[in-house]
């Protein structure tokens, strides 16, 4: 039995639980999640590198799940352009059974091999471009036939898992398994399982997109003034980098069309 199906031993009188004690048990068991991540280091690094590879090149990444797996891809991919200033495409989070099943859950979806193939293919996906496939239990055959096909005509792949040596991390090029064991409620994989995936998802889009140069020291520099929170947080950057008073920095900002780039160069 995959390890996220069997029960957690620690919260079999769950139900008996005060408030205070479940919400304890909640968190040590949360606790596990960072040490599963980081035993997955080495292969998350890989796929850094592979995806800020993919984006030098040209290409674009792919995100694509079912279930909580795919609402998490879908978050991560819309992230990046106000976080990056990355064209919309660049990013891409693909869910088993469409948009709407990023509120309303289709749990027949996942099974449906065709489906994640037909998806792809509908966004124009190609050898250039670099696929990620998501699922906690490694068996999804949605996710397992769109990575398959990926590899099939030449791109690069890899997969996010929460078992050891299933199927999904069998056919991706590099498997990156953040083996959280047993949830606390038993086969809820939006619980550990599905923290884990975030953070990892949040390494990958982060440190990639730094390895891209949208990153300056620790800087959010391809920001859009859509907000005034975002402009405010722009005239902070400038005054932080040039160390000039924030009125200077919104002129500089202003006379540059709101470039942090173009406003910064000296």
């Amino acid at each position: 039995m995959l390890k996220t199906e069997t029960r957690n031993k620690n919260t079999y009188d769950i139900d008996k639980m005060s408030t205070l004690e479940m919400l304890k048990v909640i968190n040590d068991e949360n606790a596990v999640v960072t040490k599963a991540v980081e035993d997955a280091l080495p292969q998350i690094s890989v796929v850094c590198d592979t995806v800020a590879g993919t984006i030098k090149n040209g290409g674009r990444v792919f995100y694509i799940g079912s279930g909580t797996s795919g609402r998490l891809g879908v978050c991560d991919a819309a992230e990046c352009p106000p976080t990056f200033g990355v064209p919309y495409d660049l990013f891409n989070g693909i869910i088993a059974g469409g948009e709407n099943c990023m509120f309303k859950a289709a749990e027949n979806a996942e099974d449906n091999p065709e489906a994640g193939i037909e998806d792809l293919k509908s966004h124009n996906f190609c050898n250039k471009d670099v696929l990620i496939g998501i699922s906690a239990s490694g068996s999804a055959a949605y996710v397992i036939s769109a990575v398959g096909y990926a590899k099939s005509i030449g791109a690069k792949t890899a997969s996010i898992t929460n078992n050891p040596d299933t199927e999904l991390g069998t056919v991706a090029d590099i498997d990156i398994c953040a083996d959280t064991g047993p949830e606390v409620i038993t086969g809820s994989t939006r619980m550990k399982a599905g923290t884990a995936q975030k953070i990892i998802l949040n390494m990958i889009s982060t440190a990639s997109m730094v390895r891209c140069g949208c990153i300056y020291e620790n800087l959010m520099i391809n920001l859009r003034p859509t907000n005034k929170k975002l402009r405010k947080r722009m005239i902070g950057i400038v005054t932080e980098i040039l160390g000039c008073t924030a009125e200077n920095a919104e002129k500089l900002l202003e006379k540059n069309e709101w470039n942090i780039r173009k406003s910064i160069e000296k």
